[in-house]
């Protein structure tokens, strides 16, 4: 059984990709991006491990979503674990949408070009803070690219926008692309 270190999940986003999504934050990144939204995603420390099997039968246990998006932390670290998800995935007809910041060229195991293989969006490249964007659907720096890997979807489809999500214990979470005034909103 394969297990996957996780940061969170998010069973329902409309930023996160094209229509209501599944989002997973993987746990661990060598990058360490300065500036990256999610620095609290780097350590490869075990965060939640997950079965590949139990992650998957909580995404189709989420009605209504038509795909998963795979963010970080970086995804191609666990590339063989995530491949066999988006395998499942897949197979129930489900897209799948990775946002990296490898280049495709980096791209040199079996697992990472497999995972590449199953990929229907791939936003790739580092971010880079000096070239930060605003506005630009999917993207936090100038220099990372959206690739679409098969035909379901086009740019047309692409949203830049955010979304606020309250828990259950009160933490109020952004995720998405937001404008930065909302950026240094704080909880009262």
């Amino acid at each position: 059984m394969t297990t996957l270190n996780i940061a969170r999940t998010l069973a329902r986003s409309q930023v996160n990709g094209p229509g209501e999504r599944f989002v997973i934050w993987a746990q661990g990144c060598s990058l360490r991006c300065p500036g990256c939204w999610n620095p609290d995603t780097w350590a490869k420390k075990s965060r939640v491990l997950v079965s590949v099997d139990e992650l998957s039968q909580a995404i189709f246990d989420t009605p209504g979503i038509e795909g998963v998006t795979l963010t970080g932390g970086e995804p191609f670290e666990q590339a063989e674990g995530f491949g066999a998800l988006a395998d499942i995935v897949r197979a129930r007809n489900m897209s799948v949408m990775i946002f990296t910041g490898y280049n495709p060229d980096e791209f040199d195991s079996r697992n990472q070009r497999r995972l590449v293989e199953r990929c229907d969006i791939l936003v790739a490249g580092r971010y880079v803070q000096s070239r930060t964007v605003h506005g630009q659907p999917w993207l936090g720096s100038a220099n990372q690219q959206v690739h679409y890997l098969t035909d379901r979807y086009t740019p047309a489809r692409q949203r830049a926008e955010c979304e606020f999500h309250i828990h259950e214990d009160g933490r109020l979470v952004l995720t998405g692309f937001p404008a930065p005034e909302l950026q240094d909103i704080t909880p009262a």
